[in-house]
């Protein structure tokens, strides 16, 4: 059986919907964003996921109560429930898409990049 490479997987993404940026390394659909690379062994990988905020990735970090956006230059908003749907579903349809296997954990709803409560703070 004939394994798709890198390139090919990445070509057919548009037909699941996504929009792939000119160096074939960003990935966006709807508010979603993702950034993928190649792995040791020549397979995509994900190295990152989340939500467009102002141009950049807001990854989904906990903050204990209530999970937020945070992206690279250091924004921060809150993370709606419709923003953790759309992640969830984003995630899963690339995952598909790029021939990736789905873990039960991260299958069950949106996986957090961090874990920031306030309670440890300064321990």
């Amino acid at each position: 059986m004939r394994v798709p490479g890198f390139e090919e997987r990445i070509d057919n993404l548009g037909q699941s919907g996504f929009a792939v940026s000119p160096d074939r390394t960003r990935l966006t659909r709807g508010p979603c964003a993702g950034l993928v690379r190649k792995n040791a062994q020549g397979a995509p990988e994900i190295a990152r996921t989340g939500i467009l905020v102002g141009g950049e990735i807001g990854v989904v970090v906990d903050g204990g109560n209530q999970k937020f956006l945070v992206t690279p230059s250091g924004g921060k908003l809150p993370a709606l429930a419709t923003h953790l749907e759309a992640l969830h579903a984003f995630n899963e349809d690339l995952r598909e898409a790029l021939g990736i296997v789905s873990l039960y954990n991260e299958s069950l709803g949106t996986v957090n990049e961090l874990h920031l409560y306030d309670r440890l703070k300064g321990r």
